[in-house]
């Protein structure tokens, strides 16, 4: 089981986008932030070349998925429990919020506007009641396999 690689004591629920240590809570990723240093990514090819030449693949969400990723898959009957709940639907009341939303689906660079965003406390507030919903807190959600 991992812990938390800023306070070494709880197990930890996110991943830094820029290093992928992992860590357990806003106040960790706050500590963390300061002296993150992310890592460098490899040049990918222009996708743009990939699309002109019409050799372009069809990929899924496994094919961006890490190994070490996999524990951070959420299973789809999880994910729809997103839309039952009234927390996040107050939530999503917020213009604010959804502008903000709005701008990371709109972002060139996915990763770069979810750190600006995550600046922002309705942002961190949103993310963390997504986070209880899917992680389940509080209740015994099973799945039959």
């Amino acid at each position: 089981m991992q812990i938390c690689s800023v306070c070494s004591e709880q197990t930890p629920k996110y991943r830094c986008p820029s290093c992928n240590i992992r860590y357990c809570s806003l106040g960790c990723y706050k500590k963390h932030k300061d002296t993150c240093l992310p890592i460098e990514k490899p040049a990918s090819p222009n996708p743009e070349s990939k699309d002109a030449a019409g050799s372009a693949e069809p990929w899924s969400v496994d094919d961006l998925l890490h190994e070490d990723d996999i524990i951070d898959k959420v299973p789809l009957q999880r994910l729809q429990l997103l839309g039952q709940s009234a927390e996040l639907r107050d939530l999503l009341c917020n213009p604010h919020l959804r502008r903000l939303l709005c701008s990371v689906d709109d972002a060139e660079s996915k990763e770069d506007a979810i750190m600006a965003a995550m600046q922002e406390p309705l942002f961190v507030e949103f993310a963390d009641q997504c986070l209880k919903v899917v992680e389940n807190e509080g209740s015994a959600l099973t799945f039959n396999d």
